[in-house]
């Protein structure tokens, strides 16, 4: 390869949004050489939060949610085609063809897939689903065309929420099973863990916490489910939000420090080595990535945002085409949205780096309000419902790492502005996996368990 980074061989493995916004960033910082995509995926880039929204509303079809392209990237897209592995030392990526892609630099973008039912013949069952792709989004969306009876919805985390949220507009009978406290305590904590589920119920959603689902029961067809309290429920539609799955079986023989939790790399997205030492030639960016941020104590962040995915795929292009001086770090406040039951509920900072969180502004009485978060004495995090114009505020204070509890900040003042716990489960007691999830020492100490159980 030549000693100028703007040319050479550079392959994107994952051809969705942040393998996409990282093809384009490369060209708009003067990459020339070769770019080559790779994507498992038949179809082009399509963006996945209408999924669990619009598409299950039957507002927007499946195939229409392409992500709209900033500029020309003039690369080869190997569509439809899995990678298996990469040679580090020949420097080239596997595809399941049996053809190998030769490279000067990769980023790996392979994101996540659907956690699936563990029971593979229920999980075959007609009528059982899982929510991550576009085709699965068109044939939920077909199948609830149809009216099933009930919907069966198993985990309540982010996605599940959002699922039952469509089901009910539709006017259809939801279940939901979720074997924590709440729905989405796992990423929001307690008390607005709380507030979901009093908001759910007054939607007339069936909310069972504390159970798991033991059982689909079916014959050829899913009929219904069996929970660990001993019921049963008739459901003709399942749908499994157990959480996500990180795509990197295929990097097992690579060398990389690639597990469960995603592809380990630093600030600047360079992946490091199953030694710890850090690559050059291979960079990670989106929901397979895995960095440490100043902000949370330099704890390894996992997240799964679409915010995050094009903003670290930003910086990681940038790197790979930049000399050393020139790199940048990944160092953005994570933020997150989503729409369900009538609420808008926007995140900055990560809610479960924290041990305590108070209510801001508005009131969880009127679910209108801020609840800010805080980890010994400091602002990590902070959560709008329906009031997503105060954020901006309380997102300068977690960049600068800010007093908690927070000074007030608005006119929209808090019934009460007392600090409360913010109940931050064991991830083990969830259904589905977190949507941020911090790998190393985190503040609840039964989270600290960084070696694999024996």
């Amino acid at each position: 390869m030549s000693g100028e980074p703007r040319d050479g061989r550079i392959v994107i493995v994952g051809a969705s949004l942040a393998g996409l916004r990282a093809a384009e960033t490369l060209r708009a910082e003067g990459f020339t050489g070769s770019l080559t995509l790779i994507g498992e995926e038949a179809q082009p880039p399509y963006d996945r939060p209408p999924l669990s929204k619009q598409v299950l509303l039957g507002k927007v079809p499946a195939d229409r949610t392409g992500l709209p392209r900033r500029r020309d990237v003039h690369a080869e897209w190997r569509l439809g085609m899995r990678a298996t592995g990469v040679d580090p030392a020949g420097k080239r990526v596997l595809l399941a063809d049996g053809s190998q892609v030769p490279y000067d630099r990769l980023l790996i973008a392979t994101g996540t897939r659907a956690r699936p039912w563990p029971n593979q013949d229920e999980a075959a069952l007609d009528g059982v689903f899982t929510l991550r792709t576009g085709e699965d989004a068109g044939r939920l969306a077909e199948r609830l065309d149809a009216g099933p009876r009930r919907v069966l919805i198993i985990g309540a985390g982010f996605t599940g929420s959002e699922i039952a949220s469509a089901c009910r507009e539709r006017g259809l009978d939801v279940t939901v099973a979720e074997r924590g406290p709440a729905p989405l305590v796992g990423a929001l904590g307690g008390t607005l863990g709380a507030l979901a589920a009093r908001l759910q119920r007054a939607h007339g959603v069936d909310l069972r916490c504390g159970v798991t689902v033991t059982a689909l029961e079916g014959n050829g067809r899913l009929t219904g489910a069996r929970f660990s309290d001993g019921t049963r429920i008739d459901a003709d539609v399942a749908v499994v939000a157990l959480g996500a799955v990180r795509n990197t079986e295929w990097l097992a023989e690579s060398g990389l420090a690639a597990g469960p939790r995603g592809v380990t790399c630093d600030a600047g997205c360079r992946a490091f080595d199953m030694y710890g030492i850090v690559t050059d030639d291979v960079f990670a960016a989106g929901d397979v990535a895995r960095f440490p941020h100043p902000l949370f104590e330099y704890q390894l962040l996992s997240l799964e945002h679409w915010g995050n995915a094009v903003a670290q795929a930003e910086v990681a292009a940038h790197n790979m085409v930049s000399p050393g001086p020139r790199r940048r770090p990944h160092l953005s406040v994570p933020t997150f949205w989503s729409s369900q039951f009538g609420l808008n509920i926007k995140s900055v900072g990560v809610p479960t780096f924290s041990d305590e969180v108070v209510i801001a502004q508005g009131s969880l009485r009127a679910a209108r309000l801020v609840a800010v978060y805080g980890y010994q004495g400091r602002v990590t995090a902070a959560v709008s419902v329906n009031m997503a114009r105060s954020l901006e505020y309380y997102r300068r204070l977690t960049e600068t790492a800010a007093p908690f509890p927070p000074a007030p900040g608005a006119a929209d003042q808090a019934e009460s502005a007392v600090p409360v716990p913010s109940d931050v489960p064991d991830p083990h007691l969830l259904s589905h996996g977190p949507t941020v999830a911090l790998t190393g020492h985190l503040p609840d100490r039964r989270l600290t368990l960084v070696r694999p159980a024996r």
